[in-house]
């Protein structure tokens, strides 16, 4: 029996098309469409509101040349897990760790779930009971599809991620070409007051641009993962800051600031329906169903390894079950298993949408930690030679962890319970980490 185990592993087979469908399908959810009006609100007029857009995706861009520096080092199942217990020890690998697996993966899943619950029962204009058992049905009909061999999850990743462009580029090419209207000759502050500043603009684009180191947690199933990882991350995060930018700039040249301000999160859907009348509104619901099921696919897919990865280190109770791999298809069936079942838990009975914002502070603590890496890294293998080294060092890494800690401090100044709380998260896992540790040892 331990020889099979050892026989049977994750499969290392997902090419360059794959991972880089990963990066840009779990960024591009729901946040290019409904965030808009958000975005010009805080930034105060349209020009500060594309530059808001723009700094948001330099500071990620920043932020993904500096992890894949350190992910071309350790190109193991995990991502982010595995980064910190490589660079700090296996204490803050496990809070990392435990802290996506207890209430950051399975809340992200839930929240974008529910959200898509709630677009299903508008789209086919069906009773508001159905919102829940259409957001679980679709976390496992996607969960079932991610059973099998990882190339079909990837398959389908990359089918949503093409899908999810059309909408995108339909935006871009309508607002550049066959605008009629100059939302950046008006301002917000003519409608009404800013409502938090540039900061908080660029802070709201930053969450919209989240989600692209996911693509890590597979790591151990790229190939060539040193060379690939890198090139992944980089290029995919370079497309998803041209198309946020001109997605944009698109609806801002053709839906003026005020009009904009009143419509909210449905001024995509209103530039859909003026450009290309009530059908077009249908078409962009669909385009935003098939980005959100793409999103999903991905968080589904990676979200698992960091499971498996903590349960193969025998640091999860019932570590051996959960590290469990399917023979036939490789995957760790179990492991999704349990994030679906207390995804859909989160559905039925709390907010996801506030339990997955909880952990954003958090999440962030990490990454600073993770940027500071790549110096400490640096320094414990000064001369050695690295796969991928990060481009304009030390600036890089620095702008990185500047952005990193805007979030931080946002984060405490705008909500400080909630910073209070997903700390007391974190800290429950101590005692597990210790109890974990003492089995062990026995």
């Amino acid at each position: 029996m331990q020889d099979a185990k050892q026989e049977t592993t994750l499969n290392r087979s997902l090419g360059f098309w794959s991972a880089l469908a990963l990066v840009v399908g779990t960024v591009i959810g729901s946040g290019i469409f409904f965030k808009q009006s958000s975005v010009l609100d805080s930034a105060g007029s349209p020009g500060m509101a594309l530059l808001a857009w723009f700094l948001g995706g330099v500071i990620t861009l920043t932020a993904g040349l500096t992890i894949a520096e350190v992910g071309a080092q350790m190109p193991h199942t995990g991502g982010l897990y595995v980064y910190m217990e490589e660079i700090y020890g296996k204490f803050w690998g496990f809070l990392s760790g435990w802290m996506q697996v207890v209430v950051y993966g399975p809340a992200i899943i839930a929240s974008i779930a529910a959200y898509l619950g709630i677009l299903l029962v508008g789209f086919f204009n069906l009773d508001g009971s159905w919102q829940a058992p259409l957001s679980i049905g679709v976390i496992v009909l996607i969960g079932f599809l991610n059973m099998f061999e990882n190339r079909w999850g990837a398959a389908f990743q990359i089918v949503t991620t093409l899908g999810k462009l059309l909408p995108i580029i339909a935006i871009i090419i309508f607002g550049l070409f066959f605008g009629d209207q100059n939302a950046f000759s008006h301002s917000v502050a003519a409608v009404s007051q800013s409502s938090g500043g540039f900061g908080v603009a660029i802070l709201a684009t930053l969450f919209a641009y989240d989600g692209w180191i996911l693509v890590a947690n597979l790591g151990g199933e790229i190939k060539n993962p040193q060379k690939l990882l890198p090139q992944a991350i980089i290029l995919g995060i370079s497309l998803v800051l041209i198309a946020y930018t001109l997605v944009s700039y698109g609806i801002l040249h053709f839906i003026p600031a005020e009009t904009i301000h009143h419509l909210g999160q449905q001024t995509t859907v209103y530039f859909a329906n003026s450009a290309f009348g009530t059908i077009g509104g249908r078409l962009l619901n669909i385009g935003i169903i098939v980005s959100m099921v793409g999103c999903l696919n991905g968080k589904i897919m990676t979200f698992p390894r960091i499971v498996y990865a903590m349960a193969e280190r025998r640091q999860l109770p019932f570590s051996k079950q959960l590290s469990y791999l399917n023979r036939k298809s490789h995957e760790p069936i179990v492991a999704t298993v349990c994030i679906l079942a207390y995804a859909s838990i989160m559905i039925l009975f709390f907010n996801p949408d506030r339990l997955s914002d909880l952990c954003i502070f958090t999440v962030y603590c990490f990454y600073v930690a993770t940027f500071v890496g790549v110096f400490l890294l640096r320094r414990r293998q000064k001369g050695s030679a690295r796969p991928f080294s990060t481009p304009w060092f030390p600036i890089t890494p620095l702008v990185a962890i500047l952005g990193a800690l805007f979030v931080i401090v946002s984060e405490i100044g705008s909500d400080l319970p909630g910073v209070l709380l997903s700390l007391l998260i974190v800290a429950i896992g101590i005692p597990v980490y210790y109890w974990k540790r003492q089995k062990m040892t026995r």
